[in-house]
């Protein structure tokens, strides 16, 4: 049997391989997922979207100034080297000789294969006398040449050669280590040891160790851990924040303090312009010492953040530390809400009474929160705000015209062309343009809900402690699509009617706010009273009729035998039609009953199969929730004054308004683009009845375009539990048959005992 050896690379050329292979498998998916892309593409995105948020600070902050960033050219000349690499490894790789080559012994002597004897013969002659070692030839060929010519014409070694590939026979398995010899030399063996040393136990422990400090510190949502439990003390502290509260709580992170965040800066000029600006504000309680909440870093957050609000104007030097708070704002609320909403589970899980729930107007407080400081707007300001050109000089004359009384972004939507050109009078051309392009990008997004329990027979009954599954279907839309159907409406009614006078009397609001008319109430018709029927003759008794033939002198022995037997053939004749209209009718209940039967399997199959697959599609929505990773990219925020591109987020829930209790927790939808199905699912209540919700979808970033819808759930008592089901039988029919076949055996026995004993 052939033997093995174990060696190490010599020439270099396997380590050669294991490196172009090592270097390809880490450039090839670095490239594809590293390399930076094309700035054209921004710039053109940008270019397409100018008509519209070409006033938002974002805009003009990533166009107009754009910081220069070195990142992107550091990865490309890092993946540029590292092809080049694997370009020149894979030109070294082709270019080196293999060392296993198939012995072949008619190359060696320059024949070609089916060669004669005599060829063979004479080809030997010749290239022996070449290299003959005493004839000044190569000693080397002339040990192959001999080899060849041994192979081809002695009749062991042809066999040898045919069999094993070699004239001499099985030879030893080579086996090389991708590593070349020098690094196992003993010359080399303390610098390999103080670079092995160097990687695995400096260097690897170092980044290693910094990695985890780091990450330690941070959530999975990239919010430091001190400030998830800031937030959890005030917020279980203050169980009703109201918003100046929550302000104040907000600006407590430690994501804004400098020691904890390098990114945070303070400066010398923060304690001459920070007071300044608490002057002009003018509604800040220093007096009360609660840290972290009064501490400098937290009162420069709060004070930037109400001079963002009110829209103030601060000097140049807060302007990037304000920008740096704002973009902040988002990811601090909503780390808010889920601690909030984590207090509430906490909460419902203890039976203690002094652990005390946080209320429903905390956490909304933080959904409007997030809204306000997006859209740089106070709590009760007009939504209309948000749109351009229109400023709390000019809001004057649209929300107190006396036509028309628009408060919110829906009553202008919902104006004619015309009427919303003369409201806005005081707008140029091209300003009253860019306003109803910015209007007309605005979301608008609809709700269709449905309510079932899953996973049990009868899906559309909610019975008492069931897992009740509330499915909503979200359909966003943009105020543009609703300018069209508007415009359609009203070329509908500019068109010649053919009844003027109700053409007159059926007009129709303008954009999505129609309300649709209830059917028309049909007018009480007079009851009409039954008609009197005429009174028939009723036949007289057999024995009156019989009295007064016989008074008649009519009456007759024969005349009387005869009319007996005529009725009694009528009654006999009678009662075979009734018996055969008896049966006629037995059968008909009989067919109706089948088709009723028929029916019933009919629709019960039915929604059988539709409950089937209701359960699939969520089954399948469930899979695709965990395989599927959608972008979190949907559409760009128009924000006048965040500095940041913010992207439309939005929260669905479901609470009880009159109990003002969290029904469901907040689900934060951040992958609407056109549409999405979100499940909501909470314990049904513990006693039967009708209940009362409101399903909420809020917007994190735009004030006033909030959605609601009621909610109705009948709870019934939850049914009984069966004391014996067919599933619950753990009789099986192989057990049954043993059992009949054993006592067929013991009956067989005693009839054989009894057959002896009789004998």
């Amino acid at each position: 049997m052939a033997g093995q050896q174990f060696q190490y690379d010599d020439s270099g050329n396997t380590f050669f391989y294991f490196l172009t292979s090592f270097v390809g498998l880490i450039v090839i998916p670095a490239t594809y997922y590293l390399w930076p892309r094309d700035q054209n593409a921004e710039q053109i995105r940008l270019k397409n979207i100018r008509k519209v948020y070409g006033r938002c600070m974002w805009y003009r902050l990533r166009l107009l100034k754009p910081q220069p960033n070195i990142i992107p050219t550091i990865k490309k000349i890092v993946l540029l080297a590292g092809w080049a690499l694997f370009l020149f490894l894979a030109y070294k790789v082709s270019k080196t000789d293999r060392e296993y080559q198939e012995y072949n012994p008619y190359e060696v002597l320059n024949l070609d294969p089916g060669a004669t004897v005599a060829e063979i013969k004479k080809q030997y002659r010749l290239l022996s006398l070449k290299y003959h070692p005493d004839k000044g030839g190569d000693e080397v060929m002339f040990m192959r040449i001999a080899k060849a010519y041994a192979a081809l014409t002695d009749e062991e070694s042809r066999k040898n050669w045919e069999e094993f590939g070699n004239p001499d026979g099985p030879q030893a398995t080579s086996f090389g280590i991708a590593l070349p010899a020098w690094i196992v030399d003993q010359k080399n063996s303390i610098l390999v040891l103080l670079v092995y040393g160097l990687a695995f136990m400096v260097i690897l422990p170092v980044v290693v160790g910094s990695w985890w400090y780091r990450s330690i510190r941070y959530s999975g949502d990239q919010i430091l851990i001190r400030t998830t439990q800031i937030y959890t003390y005030f917020v279980y502290k203050t169980r009703n924040m109201d918003m100046k509260r929550l302000i104040m709580v907000l600006a407590g992170a430690s994501e804004f303090d400098p020691q904890y965040n390098k990114d945070a800066t303070s400066r010398p000029t923060d304690n001459i312009l920070i007071p300044q600006l608490i002057r002009e504000i003018g509604s800040i309680n220093l007096k009360k010492n609660e840290p972290p909440l009064t501490c400098p870093y937290s009162l420069k957050a709060r004070v930037l953040l109400l001079c963002h609000l009110a829209r103030m104007k601060i000097p140049e030097t807060l302007e990037e530390d304000q920008q740096f708070m704002l973009k902040k704002c988002p990811a601090l609320l909503q780390e808010m809400v889920n601690v909030i909403c984590q207090l509430i589970i906490m909460a419902r899980s203890r039976e203690e009474r002094e652990f005390r729930a946080p209320t429903l107007a905390s956490l909304e407080n933080c959904m409007k929160l997030s809204q306000m400081a997006v859209q740089g707007l106070q709590q009760f300001k007009s939504p209309l705000l948000q749109l351009p050109h229109i400023e709390e000089d000019n809001l004057r004359r649209v929300s107190n015209h006396k036509k028309y009384k628009i408060k919110t972004i829906q009553d202008l939507v919902s104006l004619k062309e015309s009427d919303r050109h003369s409201l806005l009078h005081f707008l140029e051309d091209d300003k009253y343009e860019e306003v109803m392009a910015v209007l007309g990008s605005f979301p608008y997004v609809t709700m269709d809900i449905k309510s079932q329990v899953l996973d049990d027979e009868d899906s559309n009954n909610i019975t008492v402690g069931s897992l009740v599954t509330v499915l909503v279907k979200l359909t966003r839309q943009t105020m543009a699509e609703v300018f069209e159907k508007e415009q359609s409406i009203c070329a509908a009614e500019e068109q010649p009617a053919e009844d003027g006078s109700d053409a007159n009397k059926n007009k129709a609001k303008g954009g999505w706010q129609q309300k649709s008319k209830g059917p028309k109430k049909m007018p009480k018709s007079k009851k009409k009273k039954p008609l009197k029927k005429k009174p028939t003759a009723v036949p007289l008794p057999q024995a009156k009729q019989q009295k007064q033939k016989q008074a008649n002198g009519v009456v007759g022995n024969e005349t009387a035998v005869k009319e007996e037997e005529d009725d009694i053939s009528d009654k006999g004749s009678d009662s075979e039609e009734e018996e055969t209209n008896r049966d006629s009718q037995s059968e008909k209940d009989d067919g109706s009953d089948r088709e009723s039967d028929r029916e019933q399997d009919e629709k019960q199959n039915k929604d059988d199969e539709a409950e089937w697959q209701e359960l699939q599609q969520s089954i399948q929505r469930k899979e695709r929730a965990l395989l599927e990773t959608k972008s979190k990219i949907t559409h760009p925020v128009y924000s006048l004054y965040f500095p940041e591109e913010k992207q439309e987020w939005w929260w669905l829930y479901i609470a009880d308004r009159k109990e003002q209790t969290l029904i469901s927790m907040p689900y934060h939808v951040c992958t609407l683009k056109d549409t999405e199905e979100v499940e909501l699912k909470f314990p049904a209540p513990g006693k039967p009845g009708n209940y009362q919700y409101t399903v909420f979808l809020r917007s994190d970033s735009y004030m006033g375009l909030d959605q609601i819808k009621p909610l109705k759930l009948e709870v019934h008592e939850a049914k009984p539990v069966p004391e014996n089901h067919p599933q619950w039988d753990t009789a099986i029919e192989g057990d049954e048959d043993q059992e009949d076949s054993e006592g067929f055996e013991d009956s067989f026995e005693e009839e054989e005992e009894e057959e002896e004993g009789d004998d």
